[in-house]
């Protein structure tokens, strides 16, 4: 480890040494529900006498227990919430010293969900020492739409034109589902989260930087989406109903169920898209001769509808052996079908604009795509103080199966036609991933806690791809795009993690290892030879986060957070299989990519718990990106590695309340990107700065009424290769509460039409490059929302085996 990482790091370490010999005053108690039953997930909320900001924050144990270690001297008012329950509140609680407070006994507000009343609105964001939380319900804008539209509004996040996530201006994201990855990567990513509704999702969280207990895979940190799980018993549930009209018309449905008697718990997800949708593409190449004048010109219109159906759902069951043990198993899958059709027509042109030659291409793909996940958990808890091991063993299995029929006619300058040929390919590609994994909990005294776990996984992927060329009525397989790749990997695994909650100070430090071996077997066909490699590494992942309190009423807040990340690529990425979108683009894969790595550090100042104020750094190593390479007037695209690249970031993230009627929100950020590596066209040199800001303003009025506007703004940025120029949008959101059961809410999107994308591709040989990228981005929603159900609450546990690979699936 570099020397001044662990300097800095032993000088918190004598800070936090020293922290231990102040007086400390812990503040506890347990809350139970009618019956004496335990309230487990009740908010506790604390607050200093005479000041409104939060002082500090819990949730209940299993048991309804809470504790707030460590306590200043001073007068206290305690609040507990809990859905389905009236709000309990105690005044003028006096920590002296040790402080225990009575039992708490909450009061339902009605036997059914729709009795409840909500005293207090959840802010958009909440800010923990490890994460943001954006909480989704608190996003009107997002009735109706999908998970990637629930990213893109999130702070920080950015969702470009192929669907690809960044974080603060980082790719390699790994996005998880409820801590468990999703295996999926680019475009079948993107498809992923537009099949999963926003109406099922409860809050998405962004780690930058994640802990040891998670993989240490996604060098641009982890967005981890965590869907709703009704958290009470008896039989209740809530159905979710939205349209969306634009040019086209979509819908996003969902229904969820869950049912507690005795010892078991039983719960259901299904959610159905439709999407019928368009990308209206312009690509732009001026080709150049070695002096610099124009040997020619090419212009393409690519026109891509897109229609499908999708159905996704989520089950599970637990069994409550004692208050102590827990089984659990899950399932989980989507089924995907749909259609793209792309009429293309690309102008051949010569130096002085003049019409050489235009190629018309009617190209038609069929998909089928199908997952499949199970769960067995097991969770046992040795005592009341949270010391505990659970145990998480995963298998999924990815089906995707593409059927391609692509038709091209080449017509000369007067319209006769030239010539034309017919390509068709079936691409098949299965995914199996096995995982174990097991983590242990053991609190060691006030505010302390160490965790540790293991976790073991097995990935083989199969992917076949089967081309034939018709001309002149004659059929022959096509050997140059034809090919059988298949791809091993197995990870080991191993995490300590410590935790200390201090007077002034918390404090998380970790250390993750991982041993990976992949094996990759290209089988080649009667033209290309068989080719293999295998690779074997270990490597160790250190993580720090620490939070200090500059005063007793946490008006001013410092935190760092430091860690190691590593990027493997995508396993479709290592595939070296040739993929046609027209007869002038390929995307190809690259077997000899190397994992990338980086180096992340963060400093924040928080102010009253509503403004935060961060600078962070990112120092990234063989970082893998999409690189452009034009041929003989062919165009392929394939990732590559960016020898170095340096990000640095400035970012506030602000929520203020200037009335009661009002609330705003603002994250804004300035990021500089520097990238440096060799290149096809010898060094790749490349710097750019950004701002983005992302405002969202709340209106409350009277009788159920909300209104909601939100937007963004990004200049241009500068990445690798390219070159995309600014883009804003705005959106307008207004919602009903007809009663406590019943939502509407009526979203108009990008209100002005102006989310499209324009972009440059630099560093190409003897050639230019732009293009411009126009989606069914403004649209009107629709949508409805209905609870149903009687209730008392019990407590879920969420399995979380799977880690790291679903995210790098590339389908």
């Amino acid at each position: 480890m570099n020397p001044k990482i662990v300097a800095f790091l032993a000088t918190w370490l004598l800070i936090a040494s020293t922290s231990l010999y102040a007086q400390e005053f812990p503040l506890s108690g347990r809350v139970n529900l009618p019956g004496n039953q335990p309230a487990p997930d009740a908010t506790v909320i604390l607050t200093r006498t005479g000041d409104s900001a939060t002082h500090a924050n819990a949730l209940t144990a299993a048991d309804g227990s809470f504790i707030f270690p460590v306590l200043a001297q001073g007068i206290y008012t305690l609040q507990v919430s809990m859905t389905g329950y009236q709000l309990y509140r105690r005044d003028s609680i006096s920590v002296n010293g040790p402080t225990t407070v009575p039992v708490i006994i909450l009061q339902i507000t009605g036997t059914e969900l729709g009795a409840v009343t909500v005293s207090s609105r959840k802010p958009l964001v909440t800010r923990k020492n490890d994460r943001s939380i954006v909480n989704v319900d608190a996003m009107i804008s997002a009735a109706g739409s999908t998970a990637l539209d629930v990213l893109e509004k999130s702070p920080g996040v950015q969702v470009d034109q192929n669907g690809s996530v960044s974080l603060q201006g980082k790719s390699g994201v790994t996005v998880f589902i409820d801590d468990k990855p999703t295996y999926l990567s680019g475009e079948q990513l993107a498809a992923y989260l537009r099949s999963l509704p926003a109406s099922s999702i409860e809050t998405v969280e962004l780690m930058t930087n994640p802990p040891a207990r998670y993989d240490a895979a996604g060098n641009g940190g982890v967005i981890n989406i965590r869907t709703k799980k009704v958290k009470q018993g008896g039989l209740n549930g809530g159905i979710n109903l939205a349209l969306t009209q634009g040019h086209r018309t979509r819908s996003n449905n969902s229904f969820n169920i869950n049912y507690r008697k005795n010892r078991i718990a039983v719960f259901a997800n299904i959610s159905q898209s439709y999407n019928n949708s368009f990308t209206d593409l312009d690509l732009y190449r001026r080709y150049r001769n070695a002096d610099g004048t124009t040997k020619s010109f090419f212009e393409q219109n690519s026109f891509f509808n897109r229609e499908g159906n999708a159905v996704s759902y989520r089950t599970g069951i637990d069994f409550y052996k004692n208050e102590k043990t827990t089984w659990g198993v899950g399932l989980n899958g989507t089924g995907r079908r749909n259609t793209q059709q792309n009429d293309n027509t690309s102008n051949l042109l010569g130096p002085l604009r003049q019409v050489d030659s235009v190629i018309v291409a009617d190209n038609h793909d069929r998909m089928r795509f199908s997952n499949l996940g199970a769960n067995l958990n097991y969770r046992h808890e040795f005592d009341k103080s949270g010391h505990g091991i659970t145990a998480d063993g995963d298998y999924l299995r990815y089906s995707n199966r593409n059927q391609q029929e692509y038709y091209n006619y080449i017509f000369n300058p007067d319209g006769t036609q030239r010539y034309d040929d017919k390509l068709t390919g079936y691409l098949p590609t299965t995914i199996n991933i096995y995982t174990l994994k097991t983590d242990y909990t053991k609190p060691l005294g006030t505010g302390k806690r160490v965790e540790g776990g293991l976790k073991g996984s097995f990935t083989r992927t199969d992917n076949l791809a089967d081309y034939r060329m018709t001309v002149d009525g004659i059929t022959a397989s096509d050997y140059d795009k034809s090919n059988h790749f298949i791809y091993e990997e197995s990870i080991s695994a191993a995490y300590l993690n410590f935790s200390w909650e201090m007077k002034r100070l918390q404090l998380q430090a970790g250390l993750r290892a991982e041993h990976t071996i992949s094996d990759g077997n290209q089988l080649g066909n009667p033209a290309k030879a068989d080719s293999s490699f295998r690779r074997e590494y270990t490597n160790l992942f250190p993580t720090v986060f620490m939070t200090y309190k500059l005063d007793t009423t946490d008006k001013h807040q410092l935190a760092l957070r430091g860690g190691r990340r590593i990027d493997r690529p995508y396993y479709q990425d290592l595939n070296p299989f040739l993929s046609p979108m027209d007869k002038f683009t390929y995307y190809t894969g690259n077997p000899f990519l190397q994992p990338a790595f980086t180096q992340v550090y963060e400093l924040s100042h928080i102010f009253k718990n509503r403004i935060t104020t961060s600078i962070s750094m990112s120092h990234t190593r063989n970082s893998v990106a999409e690189t452009i390479e034009i041929k003989e007037g062919i165009y392929y695209s394939r990732p590559g590695n960016i020898g170095k690249r340096v990000n640095k970031t400035i970012s506030v993230n602000a929520n203020f309340d200037p009335y009661k009627w009002l609330n705003l929100y603002v994250y804004t950020e300035l990021t500089n990107m520097k990238a440096k590596s060799a290149f096809y066209t010898g060094e790749l040199n490349t710097s750019g700065t950004f701002w983005y800001i992302g405002p969202t303003a709340r209106i409350t009025a009277s009788k159920g009424w909300t209104t909601e506007l939100s937007g963004s703004y990004r200049t241009r940025l500068v990445t690798t290769q390219f070159l995309m120029k600014k883009i804003w949008g705005m959106n307008v959101s207004v919602q009903k509460k007809f009663t406590s059961r019943i939502t509407g809410r009526l979203v108009l999107s990008d209100v002005f039409y102006t989310r499209i994308n324009y972009g440059i591709i630099n560093n190409l040989e003897l050639a230019e490059a732009s293009w411009r990228n126009r989606q069914d981005s403004r649209n009107v929603t629709l949508s409805f929302s209905y609870s149903f159900g009687k209730a008392f609450a019990v407590k879920k546990y969420q399995a979380s085996g799977a880690d790291d690979e679903k995210n790098r699936v590339r389908n």
